[in-house]
């Protein structure tokens, strides 16, 4: 049994809104001679803030020893100017944390660190393995011996380090090679030693990796953006089964996976990645504009004016208005310093808290027909109090139309989504979904519609959220966590959840 609770028992206990589906983490790496990587790191981390909020960490190498300095909350609260100065070196690799599974707790932060066989690494995770019980076993570790998958592999890379014969000079790299294709699931790493940078994007690639070239030296992310802000080149995204080794003579790629299968998380175009991030060649925002222009042409509509639920549902919704020539405009204004989750002991103070989010502009909405648009429903509940605003702004139509397919299953591979019991799509028919909201009506974008807009149609997407077909198969041991038993077509699919705290 799992020393942590489930995502349905902590929504249940303390009244977490599930308003989006929330991915785990963003990772950066480093190797600039003669710059502050710290401060690099710092900024990386920055422009990475949205994939994780719960904590950040920070690991330096200066040649002779790796630091590892992390905290709780943001990354601007985790470090100052002075932490900062004092970690001097040429090799750093940051994380920024959320949890899928509701653990937040320093000890579970990342990098994770190990000093083994004279030989010091750090490791940074995004993603999530689903055969953690079968690594365990073979690695001969007892259930709370580790405190997540990413704790797990780092464990499984020292124990592989104090008991294999590593070639000297690439210790890191040799542990890794033995070490990764034993990983099911979905994972992203970036992983240092005292002379080496490391990044890996598993074999489905379900989690994004980028290299870029710094000044001095390259870099790696999670995202492009994060490149940018540090001032360096993108050069390319690390692809599905690639390893990336970077050392003072530039960086090598390795090819650890005998078979690829790329299958890119369709959120990261719908939500989870920045407008400006550039993913298969495509930019975000462009993408995201292209769903709202499907939408409008699969579910036209006669209305005044789009708008959007911010933030995520913007580009969209001005897609949808080039497209059908409805006037775009703001109803609701977003409160920025309000996080992804609102936690609050009943549904009074629940309510209370989507009016601390979101607050309307009733002069752009009284007596208008709306059309809003959003990039997704999870739970319904925050919709509903959205709708239910912008009635009492005395809104005369509202139709909300949804740039992703009906959200029905839940992801095993490191993405937030609750059980299928939390998920309204899976539970209610777009009818009964258009009736709880209160909407005059309702669409989904088809499928077959937002790959076409991504513009990379042929590149590969896990979907398994939208149409319960998952490319990794997961262990048949847990299911009922996050699956309804009594949901009619459970039996097609086999599932389990890991038992360790996915850590991404």
């Amino acid at each position: 049994m799992s020393p942590y609770l489930p995502v349905s028992k902590i929504t249940e206990d303390v009244g977490v809104d599930l308003i989006k589906p929330t991915e785990a983490c963003g990772v950066f790496g480093v190797f600039t001679p003669g710059a502050s990587v710290a401060h690099l790191t710092y900024l990386g981390l920055y422009a990475l803030q949205h994939r994780g909020q719960e904590s950040a960490g920070i690991a330096v190498s200066d040649g002779s020893s790796v630091t590892v300095v992390k905290d709780m909350g943001l990354v601007s609260s985790a470090f100052d100017e002075r932490v900062l100065t004092v970690l001097e070196g040429e090799i750093a690799i940051g994380h920024t944390r959320y949890s899928t599974t509701g653990s937040s707790s320093w000890r579970a932060s990342q990098p994770f660190y190990r000093d083994v066989a004279r030989l010091e690494f750090a490791l940074a995770h995004n993603g999530n393995l689903v055969n953690t019980d079968e690594l365990a076993e073979q690695t001969g570790m007892l259930e709370g011996l580790v405190v997540s998958d990413s704790d797990l592999v780092a464990e499984m890379l020292a124990q592989e380090l104090v008991t294999g014969k590593a070639p000297s000079g690439n210790e890191l790299c040799w542990a890794m090679k033995r070490v990764l294709p034993k990983l099911k699931g979905g994972f992203s790493f970036v992983v240092m030693d005292r002379d080496h940078l490391i990044g890996v994007r598993g074999p489905q690639g379900f989690w994004p990796l980028c290299l870029g070239k710094h000044e001095n030296g390259w870099v790696l992310a999670s995202e492009s953006p994060a490149l940018d802000t540090v001032g360096a080149h993108f050069v390319r995204e690390i692809e599905p089964g690639e390893m990336i080794v970077i050392d003072s003579d530039g960086w090598t790629s390795h090819r650890v996976f005998e078979e690829p299968d790329p299958r890119l998380c369709i959120f990261e175009f719908v939500y989870f990645s920045r407008p400006d991030t550039i993913l298969y060649g495509q930019n975000i925002h462009s993408a995201r504009q292209n769903m709202g222009k499907e939408l409008a042409d699969q579910a036209p509509v006669d209305a005044d004016l789009v708008m959007p639920v911010p933030e995520s549902g913007i580009p969209a919704a001005q897609g949808f208005s080039q497209a059908s020539g409805i006037p775009y405009k703001d109803g609701l204004v977003k409160n920025r310093y309000i996080g992804r989750t609102f936690i609050a002991p009943t549904q009074e103070m629940r309510s209370l808290g989507v009016k601390m989010k979101l607050n309307p502009i009733s002069r752009n909405i009284e007596g208008q027909r709306l059309v809003v648009v959003d990039d997704s429903i999870v739970r319904g509940t925050t919709t509903r109090a959205i709708v239910e605003m912008l009635r009492a702004n005395g809104a005369a139509e509202v139709h909300m139309r949804i740039s992703s397919p009906p959200y029905r299953w839940p992801c095993f591979y490191g993405m937030d989504t609750g059980s299928r019991t939390e998920l309204i799509a899976a539970n209610l028919t777009i009818e009964e979904i258009r009736d709880y909201l209160g909407l005059d009506s309702i669409a989904y974008l088809d499928l077959d519609r937002l790959i076409s807009a991504t513009g990379a149609s042929g590149a590969g997407f896990c979907t398994a959220c939208l149409d319960g077909n998952y490319p990794v198969e997961i262990p048949r041991v847990i299911r009922e966590e996050k699956l309804d038993k009594n949901v009619s077509d459970l039996e097609q699919i086999s599932i389990s959840v890991p038992q360790f705290n996915s850590e991404s």
